[in-house]
């Protein structure tokens, strides 16, 4: 597997892990007494995906980049 695979595998994980923090915390939110701390645990994941969707987007512009570098 090379590293673009194992960067878009780590993300569709990485998706699923924050939709389920998402949930987790929408359930501890709706409590009587919300556990507040709850707020923060999507952050994470949340960050992950945002480092690895800016590297997945910008790929096709690289490959451009770099091809249109070699031609010349």
């Amino acid at each position: 597997m090379n590293w673009t695979q194992w960067v878009r595998h780590f993300h569709r994980w990485t998706s699923l892990a924050f939709v389920l923090a998402v949930i987790a915390t929408s359930i501890a939110l709706a409590q009587e007494r919300p556990v507040v701390w709850m707020s923060y645990v999507p952050l994470l994941p949340l960050a992950l995906l945002a480092l690895t969707g800016v590297y997945l987007f910008a790929l096709p512009y690289a490959a451009r980049w770099r091809g249109r570098r070699n031609d010349g």
